[in-house]
């Protein structure tokens, strides 16, 4: 049985169509349950931008099975800028995109062919002097000229590219004919015999699926996919396609038709409860918190048994530390979840504060993107971080990422009144999760924004002290 590779673009399909955009977090949920999946390859958008940046360097560590792969195009410090954002990866791949068609070529790059070709094995072995993996894209590939794509293709794979697509960006093309342009391909460009080559087949016509499978049977051994919009086959129809017919032409997939149907229901069901806080891809297809109920007769036992099931792995000292909090908020009333949540960011991993906030700004209105600049202090020195976000708080919370280094997942988010009035305490809790493990942090201020921000500083500081004393 021939092994057929699967590569999904539904996360560089998300960063580039706003119909279709998927927040911070849910593009890492949709990476992971990819990477579940076994999907061999995982496409990403050029990192060119802070935020695909930032989502490249928070993916690398944890995408163990797939490939990731990031987009450049014919300008080094694209390759750059891919290679710095992906080369913690385990595996990590570049693919240089050219368009190659007459229209594209003029339209995107402002260029003729003959000095695309000139630019293609610079950029190509640039990018391999990096990277060990690259793919050559041809986009627009089934409006282009045959004798071109044979020139480029064969200057892509002299210069060391390990991997070629053929990319039909108009969705024109009948199964036919597609055929009949690999095997055009494969005899005029010799070294694609060696190469791996992978197609793009856009569905505009509901032909994807058709043309898809027309051109494994001539050659190509990959096929991109998508979760959404058509500008690629669906992942469950190309799945479902080689579970049913794959043996009578001897070609097989590793992903398994069950765990395709659960992943997109559970991304339908986040797509409807977009907002809601949930987190999506852990445990049950339709997760529910469990209320706690706990009264002031709880034991120690009892209570370590609560923490556990919100999550949180605490020490011994932390664990008693929580119960001591617990036995004092209890005699006043019933503990339940949001209370034990507060109980753990206050009483839990109490550590002195590497990062301290100085002084935030922040521009919003209902007809702006939301900007934060927060400033940190560290050691003494103020360190500032600008950035946007779909709203004020998610502006700060990434600038306080970019100040400090790193992306940590949020888990949870929760802002609660303290007191009353129009200039009530407001409250706020933040749970991010770090290598497996909950850090919760709390923050109080009669400013939302200001609570959140300290909320966050607050967890970031114990993720932080913990890893200093690992």
């Amino acid at each position: 049985m021939k092994r057929i590779k699967i590569a999904d673009i539904t996360i560089k399909e998300a960063c580039g169509n706003s119909r279709m955009s998927l927040s911070f977090k849910e593009k890492m949920e949709v990476a992971k349950q990819l990477d579940n999946l076994l999907v061999d390859v995982i496409e990403m958008p050029k990192a060119v931008e802070q935020t695909e940046s930032l989502l490249v360097k928070s993916l690398a560590p944890v995408i163990k099975n797939s490939i990731l792969s990031v987009e450049a195009g014919l300008d080094r410090s694209e390759v750059e800028k891919a290679w710095a954002a992906v080369s913690s990866a385990k595996k990590a791949r570049i693919c240089i995109s050219v368009p190659t068609s007459p229209v594209q070529m003029e339209y995107i790059c402002g260029m003729k062919s003959k000095k695309i070709l000139e630019l293609v094995p610079g950029i190509v072995s640039h990018a391999k002097s990096f990277c060990p993996d690259v793919e050559f894209n041809c986009k627009d590939a089934t409006r282009s000229e045959v004798d071109f794509l044979v020139e480029i293709i064969s200057s892509a794979i002299g210069a060391g590219a390990t991997c070629v697509n053929l990319e039909d960006t108009a969705g024109v093309m009948l199964a036919e004919e597609f055929d009949a342009l690999i095997d055009t391909l494969m005899e005029k460009v010799p070294a694609l015999k060696e190469v791996p080559l992978s197609v793009t087949c856009s569905d505009s016509l509901d032909m994807a699926c058709a043309n898809a499978v027309t051109s494994v049977r001539s050659g190509a051994v990959e096929i991109k996919t998508t979760l959404l919009g058509k500008s690629a086959p669906g992942l469950e129809a190309v799945v479902n396609l080689f579970t049913e017919r794959g043996d009578s032409f001897q070609m097989e997939i590793a992903q398994k038709r069950p765990d395709v149907e659960k992943t997109l229901r559970k991304l339908s069901w986040m797509d409807q409860n977009k907002g809601s806080g949930i987190r999506i891809f852990t445990g049950e297809e339709t997760p529910v918190k469990e209320e706690l109920d706990l009264d002031e007769n709880a034991d120690i036992s009892k209570v370590i048994r609560a923490v556990k099931k919100l999550g949180y792995e605490l020490s011994d000292d932390d664990n008693a530390r929580v119960y001591k909090e617990f036995k004092r908020v209890s005699e006043k009333k019933k503990v339940g979840t949001k209370e034990m949540e507060a109980i753990i960011a206050t009483a839990s991993l109490q550590v002195v504060p590497t990062y301290q906030l100085v002084n935030f700004v922040i521009n919003s209105g209902n007809i702006i993107t939301p900007t934060a600049q927060v400033t940190l202090e560290k050691n003494g020195n103020h360190l500032k971080g600008l950035s946007s976000g779909d709203g004020p708080i998610a502006a700060a919370f990434l600038a306080v990422e970019m100040v400090v280094g790193v992306h940590y997942e949020l888990d949870d988010f929760q802002i609660q009144s303290v007191t009353e009035g129009s200039e009530a305490v407001g409250n706020a809790l933040v749970k991010l999760r770090y290598n497996g493990k909950l850090y919760s942090g709390s923050g109080i201020s009669t400013d939302i924004i200001g609570a959140s921000i300290r909320a966050y500083l607050n967890a970031i500081n114990k993720i932080v002290a913990d890893d200093k004393t690992e």
